[in-house]
């Protein structure tokens, strides 16, 4: 795995998901209750199933079995070590390991074909709503004389991959309602897409204005233009959230109990107008 993070862009994240399993072990800290953990034997079939998935990976020569295969064993490990106490702690962190195994191949190629299809006709779109030279010929934008999107790589498949772990982090950290966690989660998959639509309208636009060298830059360096544009939607969606719906706290009613007690009529009175007539007081 270390090497497919190393020579593949899509999955460089990869060497932050460990990292950060570790950083969410330690948030989690307060729900660590040693004194109970124990030995648990359930965790001796999670590490017999991964050793059933390596034997079978390498008998039908499905690396992606092989790779996966390490996620429910250091689960078996996990609860082998501590029982239920330590699974209960440790959950989280270990499900996001996921996130550092990259996808089965079948499966990159069905994904890049409907996000490449979906950033060329929309970044074609905008480029001529905005007036530039703009069409598309199959997976590329044509502006002027600049092609842009020959690459596989300009599906936006590796901003895709990135930001779903980044989103899901963000929502496994964030203290808010399940359903506003999930909507973060599910919202990487159109935050990404838009990410990358402005990314190619951005590359267009400098190429129109002449700017071929720093357009070119921008386009090799994706990660650098998509990533704040990403990080700034998703502020923005927990924004809206937090506006969304305003929770009332309810308070006991406190008015006047700690008020002190009104001077009575005669007392008014006589501060106001000094020494005030007994039939007028009447």
């Amino acid at each position: 795995m270390a090497h497919k993070w190393e020579s593949d862009p899509q999955y460089s994240h990869g060497w932050l998901v460990p990292v950060f399993a570790l950083a969410l072990l330690w948030l989690r800290r307060d729900r660590m209750q040693s004194g109970q953990f124990h030995p648990g034997w359930w965790g001796l079939p999670l590490i017999g199933l991964a050793l059933v998935l390596k034997l079978v990976a390498a008998y039908f020569y499905f690396e992606w079995l092989d790779l996966v295969s390490f996620v429910p064993c250091v689960a078996g490990i996990c609860l082998v070590v501590g029982g239920r106490a330590a699974m209960a702690w440790a959950w989280p962190a270990v499900v996001f390991l996921f996130f550092m195994v990259p996808l089965p191949y079948t499966l990159e190629q069905f994904m890049r074909e409907p996000l490449r299809w979906i950033g060329t006709k929309a970044s074609t779109y905008l480029m001529q709503t905005v007036g530039l030279p703009a069409y598309s010929e199959g997976f590329v934008v044509v502006v002027g004389e600049q092609r842009i999107g020959d690459e596989e790589a300009c599906s936006g498949l590796n901003m895709l991959m990135t930001f779903f772990a980044l989103s899901t982090a963000v929502a496994v950290i964030c203290a808010r309602p399940l359903w506003e966690r999930a909507v973060i989660v599910v919202s990487a998959v159109p935050i990404a897409l838009i990410a990358n639509v402005a990314r190619v309208t951005i590359v267009g636009i400098l190429h129109a204005n002449g700017a071929h060298e720093f357009a070119q830059t921008l386009h090799r360096q994706a990660a650098f233009l998509m990533m704040p544009i990403a990080l700034g939607l998703l502020w923005v969606e927990l924004r809206l959230l937090s506006a969304l719906f305003i929770v009332e706290h309810i308070h006991p009613m406190a008015v006047g109990l700690d008020a002190p007690a009104a001077p009575d009529a005669d007392e008014q009175l006589t501060e106001v107008g000094g020494n005030v007539p007994a039939s007028v007081r009447g």
